[in-house]
């Protein structure tokens, strides 16, 4: 029936490059010699539409066709069954060909939580501008309409092949769904929203300088545009009884498309898979591309990060193969109704072939029991044993989560930073990862692990069984052939796991130091303090006036520092540049002179000895490579005298003079936060530096917009700013240990005499 159906035939397909579309065309090229098809496809970055095809033919899931249809088989396709067209769905879509037999519309926003304009957009408005252009060009084509069983909506009990029973009126839907962004996102620059975005932003990056701030607060105002379109597709969907904007989405362009085919004459037949996941057959065992809805589940619970979930136990979890979607899809594709009654097929599993909720977790459990994932060089997952609590102590044990989480990063915000603190903090970015993680499954798929609902497939059924027995065999899709235990535990939960098989470090390891090929215009610029040396400007300091003092004059230094700290650390945490105009003030009518005196008696050595063995060995290295080394610090320039043989230029501060006395004013502003970004911009472009091929060396959240300007950043004992953007940038982290020998005095003292 299939093969007769379409021999001869032209098919449109949509979303080719997804999941489903991949199946179905891979069913064509191999069982359909006879029928062509048109794909639609958009360019992507430099591949254009038949590049893009090119790879995907060339991608697993068509390697068994490959093999048999021999050498050459890409190009043939593509020259002589598979017709590539340049575009997408929507108002945009380009003429088609005028003697299409069937359309199969596989594409559409697939997340069930995107902001609530784009799933309208897609999910309605795309398919009705494809439809309109397939009816100008080729009336009378057979519709086949890709939708989701879960249109049923909020329901419990039975739910039939039928048209859908609600009253939402689907334009006036679209017409709100479409306006929803110019809403928010004028109400997103009242004041009070913008207040807090640039609050938020300046309490996390105001050291790094007043354009990152403000950087980082446009980018809360569009998070918080995106947040609020999706709470409006939450809030909308629930409403009119969907469990989300996609099933809503889904189920309105459902109505939409009947209405359209009711008026032009076409053949309508709407197809509703339930959770479509890995192939049970064709075209091997296990095909998946990409997490669909249970692997995030399914491999949490592997990873003996999932305590719990909130599902019903003996619910139904209504999966079905992916290869069984695309038989049943072009079996309807072959069998188009009369116009004025469309065909309606749940591909679903629950009514003829149930998987329980605590079945699907008893098959997850023993095959992770038998074939445990690595953790790392901790041996095998210790595995949870959900009790299904019900979803109010699921959520009660997220909010407790939630709040510790909290916490424990305010609580860390406030210790200094060191190995075991960043030990720590790897471990609270691993438990917010975690209860995040729960938060937005329990929160998406809540609705649908708690649903008890069945999908009956009777006339799915009847049309597997209108297939000759040689086609059952190659299109076949009658769910109760399905053996769960075997699907699940030798098929599916093998493949979706493969990628964690292999034993992988929690962190991305750092990448090599230095390129080994040479380094024309590749500059290495470090910062010093933190980084290059455990000291800082204040140590420094003391470090002058201490050694003038006899240690009888000791304590009272140290109880004048202990007066000024409190001031100077608030300074410190608001502007670095703030901090250091105020504490180069104590430098008031010391002579260079006499500066330069006390550096080369009594600091050089002990700078070289606090210096960092594996900094100076990664300077070198950058030396020999051929990159130009570059010092810029906040320091003043007599104090990093010693270091100057290292680098190649050394840019650091320097103090105004009069009448031959230190003034305690700069002659110029620091090169601080993104001011060193902009001075490195700038020496680039004079020098015809290569900024993509350069290296930053740097520890404080200071310093990130000058690791933003390089292609290699390097994070070395970041502080807990800097480690937690590393983390999220998988930035490489360093520790390197600084040479002992002095007793650190982080704190200013009385002025420097001359």
């Amino acid at each position: 029936m299939i093969q007769e159906g379409l021999a001869g035939r032209r098919v449109l397909l949509t979303g080719v490059t997804g999941f489903i579309g991949q199946a179905v065309l891979e069913r064509i090229l191999a069982h359909l010699p006879e029928t062509r098809v048109v794909v639609l496809v958009r360019p992507r970055g430099r591949r254009d539409a038949r590049q893009r095809m090119e790879r995907l033919l060339g991608g697993p899931v068509f390697a068994g066709w490959r093999e048999r249809a021999g050498d050459g088989a890409v190009a043939r396709a593509l020259d002589e069954q598979v017709q590539v067209v340049d575009g997408g769905i929507g108002p945009d879509t380009p003429t088609l060909p005028g003697d299409l037999a069937a359309v199969i519309h596989c594409a559409a926003t697939v997340s069930f939580d995107p902001p609530i304009d784009e799933a309208f957009t897609t999910n309605i408005a795309g398919a009705l501008g494809l439809y309109e252009r397939v009816t100008q060009c080729s009336p009378g084509t057979h519709l086949v309409h890709v939708s989701t069983a879960y249109v049923a909506g909020m329901r419990k009990g039975i739910v039939a092949e039928t048209t859908l029973d609600h009253d939402a009126d689907w334009r006036a839907e679209l017409d709100a769904a479409l306006a929803a962004r110019t809403d928010v996102e004028r109400a997103s620059r009242r004041p009070e929203v913008l207040d807090r975005c640039m609050a938020s932003a300046r309490r996390d990056h105001a050291r790094a300088g007043p354009q990152a701030v403000a950087t980082d607060a446009e980018r809360r105002r569009r998070d918080h545009v995106t947040d609020r379109l999706v709470d409006y597709g939450r809030a909308r969907s629930a409403t009119l009884g969907w469990p989300d904007v996609y099933t809503l989405t889904k189920a309105l362009g459902e109505r939409a498309v009947e209405e359209h085919a009711a008026a032009g004459g076409h053949p309508l037949s709407i197809v509703r898979p339930s959770i479509v996941e890995s192939a049970l057959r064709q075209p091997y065992p296990g095909w998946i591309e990409g997490f669909k809805m249970a692997e995030p589940i399914i491999l949490a619970y592997g990873r003996g990060v999932l305590p719990e979930f909130p599902a019903v136990p003996d619910g139904v979890i209504d999966i079905i193969p992916v290869d069984l979607v695309a038989n049943a899809l072009l079996a309807a594709a072959a069998t188009p109704p009369e116009p004025e009654r469309p065909h309606y097929y749940n591909v679903s599993s629950g009514a003829r072939n149930p998987l329980a909720f605590r079945e699907l977790f008893e098959h997850v459990q023993a095959y992770f029991t038998r074939e445990p994932l690595p953790d790392s060089d901790r041996g095998p997952v210790v595995l949870p044993s959900w009790q299904f609590p019900g979803r109010v102590r699921v959520e009660r044990m997220l909010r407790t989560g939630e709040q510790l989480v909290e916490a424990a990063d305010k609580v860390l915000e406030r210790v200094p930073r060191s190995a075991r603190s960043r030990e720590w903090l790897t471990k609270l970015h691993r438990e917010r990862r975690r209860v995040e993680f729960m938060r937005r499954y329990a929160d998406l798929y809540g609705s649908y692990t708690e649903a008890e609902v069945l999908y009956t497939d009777d006339a799915t059924c009847a049309l597997h069984r209108s297939l000759p027995p040689a086609e059952r065999e190659i299109f076949g899709f009658d769910v109760a052939d399905i053996d769960w235990r075997y699907y699940l535990e030798d098929v599916h939960f093998p493949a979706v796991s493969a990628s964690l098989r292999q034993v992988r470090p929690r962190s991305r390891p750092a990448r090599s130091p230095v390129p080994a090929d040479g380094g024309e215009g590749v500059v290495a610029i470090f910062d010093l303090e933190g980084t290059i040396l455990s000291s800082n400007v204040v140590e420094s300091y003391l470090w002058l006036r201490l050694s003038e003092l006899p240690r009888s004059a000791w304590p009272g230094e140290l109880a004048g520092v202990a007066r000024a700290l409190p001031r100077l650390l608030s300074a410190d945490r608001r502007d670095r540049g703030e901090f250091l105009r105020a504490f180069y003030r104590q430098y008031e009518g010391a002579t260079p002179e006499g500066l330069a005196r006390l550096v080369t008696d009594h600091v050089a050595e002990l700078m070289l000895q606090r210096a960092a063995p594996a900094a100076i060995r990664r300077i070198r290295r950058h030396r020999a490579a051929g990159h130009r080394t570059v010092l810029v610090t906040g320091a003043l320039e007599p104090l990093v005298e010693p270091l100057r043989p290292l680098f190649d230029e050394v840019v650091a501060t320097r103090l105004a003079l009069a009448d031959g006395v230190f003034t305690g004013y700069l002659s110029l502003p620091p090169l601080v936060g993104e001011a060193r970004a902009a001075w490195v911009r700038q020496q680039a472009a004079a020098r015809g530096d290569d900024l993509t091929a350069s290296w930053a060396y740097g520890d404080s959240h200071s310093d990130l917009p000058l690791l933003e300007a390089v292609g290699n950043p390097v994070t070395v004992n970041p502080d807990h700013g800097l480690y937690r953007v590393a983390r999220r940038r998988r930035w490489p982290v360093e520790q390197w240990s600084h040479s002992g020998g002095t007793t650190r005095l982080a704190v200013p003292g009385p002025k420097v005499p001359a």
